[in-house]
């Protein structure tokens, strides 16, 4: 699982001339640091309503991946995956896309998720 993901947030120059202020002040070592730890806050503020949400819908919260012999596993035993993460899904490159077709019934993913184009665009119906 990658450690970080790079994201693009557009500020108002007023918003942007703030943190640049508060960097140099001595109170975040970058903007990148201001940013993540605003974030941060406001994850921690909504804590219960994500535990919550993620609870009724069924969502897995943290990191999943799937490989070639899993999958086969699943098909062999006539198992179809409903996939629901927040967070990060991989699903290796041993993997075709026709056996992600057969095995993989829905996929949700709130965060990252890494496949081979080809596996993505066999599950493009089925993303949520």
């Amino acid at each position: 699982m990658p450690e970080t993901e790079k994201l693009t947030v557009n500020l108002t120059p007023v918003d942007l001339g703030r943190i640049e202020l508060l960097v140099e002040q001595g109170f975040y070592a970058n903007r990148a640091e201001f940013i993540r730890t605003a974030i941060h806050q406001q994850l921690e503020k909504h804590t219960e309503t994500v535990r919550e949400t993620s609870t009724r819908l069924g969502l897995v919260i943290g990191a999943m991946t799937f490989g070639r012999a899993e999958l086969e596993r699943h098909r062999k035993a006539g198992k179809r995956l409903t996939i629901k993460v927040i967070g990060y899904l991989s699903i290796a490159d041993d993997v075709s896309p026709s056996l992600a077709s057969q095995v993989v019934e829905s996929l949700t993913v709130r965060g990252v998720f890494r496949a081979s184009p080809e596996v993505k665009a066999a599950l493009a119906g089925r993303t949520h």
